[in-house]
C-alpha cells in the first residue's frame, strides 16, 4: 500500500547562507542556517506542495543531524529513511550572492554522512511505500552510494513506481575540479557520462539543464546531447532553459528546443539562481505525480523555480500550494518576488513551522507587577520565575498544546531553561504599562537585539489603544508596532500582538474588531492575536471575522486574564470556546499572584509555590478544555 507520492534519495546538508548580498564570501559577517542538498530541498519543496514526501540519505550523530531530521520533520517530510551515521559528520555548505551572475559556494563533503549511503540502507518495505523514487546526479559518483540508488531504483521498478533523475551536476563533487570551484557547472568528462549514461535507461523522467544534458549525451550541441539520451532512454526529457524555461520530451528529439512542450515562464528579478532547480523539479513533481499535463507541471515548475530564484535560501524559498495557486491566478506584481508584501504574507502564513490546535499559555512577563511585591528583587523574581516554569512543566507533563510568557530581563534563566521542552514560548517587547508604548530598552534602537532571538520565541507586544485614541497617540503607538512588526519577520519570529482597550476607555461589541481591522489596515499582520476576556458572542463573531478576513492563514486568538477570578474567567472561556479562531488562553496573575506575595515574603517555599502554581495552572487548563469539549459536543 502506498502512502508516500515519492521519496527523494541523495545529499543532506545544512546550508550556511551569506547575510550580507553584493560582496564576496571572503568578506561574509555572518550566515543563515537552512537544510541543503538537491534531494533534501526537492522533498521539502514537494511537501509544501501537498505531497507526501521521504527521503534517503545519512546525517551525523551531531547538532547538524538532528537539525535537518527536526527540519524534515517540521517541512512534513517522513524521514523513516534517514539514517544517523555514528561516525561522518553532516555536510555542510557555505554559499553566498555575489551579483546576478556569481553565486559562490564551498562544500564541506569531506567523507560526509550522506556519502555513507550503503546498501543495507535501503529498506524494501520503504521503498513500497511510495509511487515515484527520485534519485540525485552526485550520489552516482562513488561506487557505495552508486550500489544504494540503483538498489531503491531496481526496487521501485520492481514494485510499479515512476522513478525520476535530476542530473544535479556538479563537478567538484565528482572529482573533477577543486574545493574552490563549488560555483562551476560543467567541465566535460567521458567518464562521467559513461557513468551517467549506464543508468539512464532505469528512470520515467530525465530532468536537467543544457549544460546537465551536455555532461548526460557528451556533447556540447545541446540537441545532439538530448538525442544521445534518447538513444539510452525512453523516459520523458525535461530541459531547463533558466528565464526561457523548460521544454518537455517525451518522444523523438526534434531539431529545436522550441518544439518540446513548454509552460509560461515568469518575469522576474534574478537575485538568487542556487536551489531553483530543486524548487524547479519540486514543482515539476507535483504536476507528474497529480496527472497534470506537461505545460501545466512545467507551469508549476517554472514558477517554483522563479521563487527560488527570487528569494533567499533554497528550501526556504520554495512556495506552499496555495502561495502558488495565489500567485499564477494573479501574476507577477513586481520582478522582486521577494518585496511583493501580499506574496510574502502568504508565504511565511503558509510555511511557518509546527501547528498550535490549543493553547494553555502560563503568562508570567509581568515585571512591574512582580517588581512592586513587598521582598521583590530582580534576582529573587528571576528564581519564582524558575519556580513558575517548573510549575508549568508539571503540568504540560510532556504534552503538547502548553507555554509559557516570559520576559528576558528578569526571567532570564526561565527562559533559557525552557528551551527544548516542547513549549510555546512567548516574550515580551513593551515596557511595562507604557501608554504611549515604548519598548524594552534591551531591544536596542534599531531593534538589533532581535538578532539573538531564539526562532522558536515569539515576540509579544502590548499595546493599550482604543479606536478613539488622539492622532498623536495613535501614530506614536503604530509607528512602533509597524517598525517591531517588520523587524520580527526580518528575523524570522512569529508576531504576538495583545491589545488592552478597557484600560483606555469604555468598549463595546466592535472595539476589538474596528483595533483589529486599523492594524491590518496599515500591514500589521500578527501570527497571534491576544485579546480580552470578552462575554459577548457579539464581540467575539466581530473580532473573529475581522482577523479571518485579513487573514485567512492566522494562527489565532489567546484571551488573556486581567488578573481575573476564576469563576469570572470561567464564564469568559465559555463563550469564547464557541469560536474555533480562539485557541486558548495565556493568563498570569490568576495563577502565579498569590504565591509570588506570599513566596517573596518568604511566607512559603518552593516546593509550595510551585504546588500553588501548577494546581491553579492545571484547573484553568481543565476549565478551558471542559469548554472547548461542550462546544465540540454541540456541535456533533
Amino acid at each position: 500500500m502506498t502512502t508516500l507520492d515519492l521519496i527523494a534519495i541523495g545529499r543532506s546538508s545544512v546550508d550556511l547562507y551569506g547575510a550580507q548580498v553584493g560582496g564576496r564570501l571572503e568578506d561574509m559577517a555572518s550566515f543563515k542556517k537552512y537544510i541543503g542538498g538537491s534531494p533534501t530541498n526537492i522533498a521539502a519543496g514537494a511537501a509544501r506542495l501537498g505531497l507526501r514526501t521521504g527521503l534517503i540519505t545519512r546525517v551525523g550523530d551531531e547538532h547538524m543531524g538532528r537539525f535537518i531530521r527536526e527540519e524534515l520533520a517540521r517541512e512534513g517530510v517522513d524521514t523513516s529513511g534517514v539514517v544517523t551515521d555514528p561516525e561522518r559528520l553532516t555536510a555542510l555548505v557555505l554559499l553566498g550572492i555575489r551579483d546576478r551572475v556569481r553565486f559562490p559556494l564551498i562544500f564541506y563533503r569531506e567523507n560526509c554522512a550522506d556519502m555513507g549511503l550503503r546498501e543495507g540502507d535501503i529498506d524494501p518495505a520503504f521503498i513500497a511505500r511510495a509511487r515515484a523514487v527520485v534519485a540525485t546526479g552526485t550520489h552516482l559518483s562513488h561506487p557505495d552510494t552508486a550500489a544504494a540508488v540503483l538498489k531503491a531504483l531496481r526496487l521501485a521498478r520492481e514494485g510499479g513506481a515512476r522513478t525520476a533523475l535530476d542530473i544535479d551536476f556538479r563537478p567538484n563533487l565528482w572529482g573533477l575540479s577543486g574545493h574552490g570551484d563549488g560555483e562551476n557547472r560543467f567541465i566535460a568528462s567521458p567518464e562521467v557520462t559513461a557513468k551517467l549514461q549506464s543508468t539512464l535507461p532505469l528512470f520515467d523522467l530525465i530532468v536537467g539543464t543544457e549544460e546537465e544534458f551536455h555532461i548526460a549525451g557528451g556533447t556540447t550541441d545541446t540537441i545532439a546531447a538530448l538525442r544521445a539520451v534518447r538513444a539510452v532512454s525512453a523516459a520523458t526529457l525535461v530541459c531547463k532553459r533558466g528565464p526561457m524555461g523548460a521544454a518537455a520530451f517525451a518522444g523523438p528529439i526534434p531539431d529545436s528546443l522550441d518544439d518540446g512542450e513548454s509552460g509560461p515562464g515568469f518575469p522576474i528579478e534574478v537575485f538568487n539562481v542556487l536551489g531553483a532547480g530543486d524548487g524547479f523539479m519540486a514543482g515539476l513533481l507535483k504536476g507528474w505525480l497529480d496527472g497534470a499535463d506537461w505545460p501545466t507541471a512545467l507551469t508549476y515548475a517554472n514558477a517554483c523555480g522563479a521563487f527560488a530564484v527570487s528569494r533567499h535560501g533554497c528550501t526556504p524559498a520554495y512556495p506552499s500550494w496555495e502561495e502558488l495557486q495565489f500567485f499564477l491566478t494573479r501574476g507577477v506584481a513586481t520582478p522582486a518576488l521577494r518585496k511583493d508584501a501580499a506574496l510574502e504574507q502568504i508565504h511565511w502564513s503558509t510555511t511557518r513551522k509546527g501547528d498550535w490546535p490549543e493553547m494553555r499559555v502560563f503568562a508570567f512577563d509581568h515585571r512591574m507587577q512582580m517588581e512592586d511585591l513587598p521582598g521583590a528583587t530582580p534576582a529573587r523574581i528571576g528564581t519564582f520565575k524558575l519556580l513558575a516554569l517548573e510549575a508549568t512543566t508539571r503540568v504540560a507533563a510532556g504534552r503538547h498544546g502548553y507555554g509559557i510568557l516570559c520576559d528576558n530581563r528578569l526571567g532570564q534563566d526561565a527562559l533559557q531553561a525552557a528551551a527544548g521542552r516542547g513549549l510555546w514560548i512567548g516574550r515580551p517587547a513593551e515596557w511595562p504599562g507604557s501608554r504611549p508604548l515604548r519598548l524594552e530598552p534591551e531591544l536596542g534602537p534599531d531593534f538589533g537585539e532581535l538578532s539573538e532571538w531564539p526562532l522558536d520565541h515569539v515576540v509579544k507586544v502590548l499595546c493599550f489603544c482604543h479606536p478613539d485614541d488622539d492622532d498623536a497617540t495613535r501614530m506614536n503607538q503604530e509607528a512602533t508596532i509597524t517598525r517591531l512588526f517588520a523587524a520580527a519577520r526580518r528575523n524570522r519570529l512569529e508576531f504576538l500582538l495583545e491589545i488592552i482597550p478597557s484600560k483606555v476607555a469604555p468598549v463595546d461589541d466592535d472595539t476589538a474588531a474596528a483595533l483589529i481591522q486599523r492594524f491590518y489596515d496599515i500591514g500589521v499582520f500578527p501570527d497571534w492575536w491576544k485579546l480580552e476576556p470578552m462575554t459577548s458572542d457579539s464581540a467575539w463573531a466581530k473580532a473573529c471575522d475581522a482577523i479571518t478576513r485579513n487573514d485567512p492563514h492566522t494562527r489565532g486568538i489567546v484571551v488573556l486574564g486581567l488578573a481575573a477570578e476564576e469563576a469570572e474567567l470561567a464564564d469568559s472561556f465559555a463563550v469564547a470556546a464557541r469560536f474555533p479562531l480562539v485557541k486558548g488562553f495565556a493568563v498570569g496573575r490568576t495563577l502565579f499572584g498569590a504565591a509570588a506575595e506570599a513566596w517573596l515574603a518568604c511566607r512559603i517555599g518552593d516546593e509550595e509555590a510551585i504546588a500553588m502554581m501548577a494546581d491553579n495552572y492545571a484547573r484553568l487548563c481543565a476549565i478551558w478544555d471542559k469548554a472547548r469539549t461542550a462546544v465540540k459536543r454541540s456541535v456533533a
